[in-house]
């Protein structure tokens, strides 16, 4: 099956999805680093990647024009700058 017989709609919507998947990933964490004001597991290291790779993302999802992509690693950056925030002040 070729990418112009599949349904546009389809494609966007599982975008979507996976948009929201990894957007939920770090909610968790989040909620628990926030909540106990624990962040000692926490790898600094593993942080400042994923703000970075966000960063890539977004400017990839800019480039491509690509809401879901675009939406998905802004919430991530968010989430991921508060973790970010909790490791370097709890």
């Amino acid at each position: 099956m070729s990418n112009k017989e599949i349904n546009p709609k389809l494609v966007e919507a599982i975008g979507y999805l996976g948009s929201l998947l990894s957007c939920i990933t770090f909610v968790p964490q989040v909620y628990l680093s926030w909540k106990s004001h624990s962040v000692g597991d926490l790898s600094l290291l593993m942080v400042l990647i994923v703000n970075f790779s966000c960063v890539v993302w977004l400017t990839y999802a800019y480039l491509i024009n690509s809401r879901p992509v675009l939406i998905a690693n802004t919430i991530v950056l968010i989430l991921s700058l508060m973790l970010l925030y909790f490791k370097l002040t709890f």
